[in-house]
């Protein structure tokens, strides 16, 4: 894995995620070996039977001179054709949206995952971050007794 969207777990419900692939540049997956990419911004939009990943920033690689990419072009994500009817027809209904998960190398190329989310109220972040300072006082309690 080369990066994760924890912003979209914060920000999210994440209801179904699926595997895409990216179409990217030569110098473009050169930074994506080296880490150099941000998600936490991007979110991602069907566009025109398409699958686009809008606001993702990958750095310009170092050593690449005059043929270095634009850091926030939107890139087209690979899906089949029923995938992405299912996503659109997902992000229609009320408070769904799309969101980058996380980044990964899988034999050689870069694939994102996307999660179909629904937005979290002020209160539900509240509710988790209880949930989960709960869960860690219970562990503390278990291996101190030990």
């Amino acid at each position: 894995m080369v990066t994760q969207n924890r912003r979209a777990f914060h920000e999210y419900f994440i209801d179904e995620s699926m595997e895409t692939g990216v179409v990217l540049t030569g110098s473009e997956i050169k930074s994506i070996r080296d880490g150099k990419i941000t998600i936490s911004e991007a979110y991602v939009r069907v566009n025109g039977g398409e699958l686009w990943l809008i606001g993702a920033n990958i750095t310009p690689y170092t050593h690449g001179a005059y043929a270095n990419h634009e850091p926030d072009r939107p890139r087209k994500l690979l899906a089949r054709r029923t995938q992405i009817e299912e996503l659109r027809e997902a992000t229609e209904r009320r408070g769904m949206t799309l969101v980058p998960l996380r980044v990964a190398l899988r034999n050689g190329r870069a694939k994102i995952d996307i999660g179909i989310a629904r937005g979290k109220k002020l209160y539900d972040k509240r509710q988790v971050q209880a949930e989960r300072d709960a869960r860690r006082q219970i562990d503390r309690a278990l291996t101190s007794r030990e």
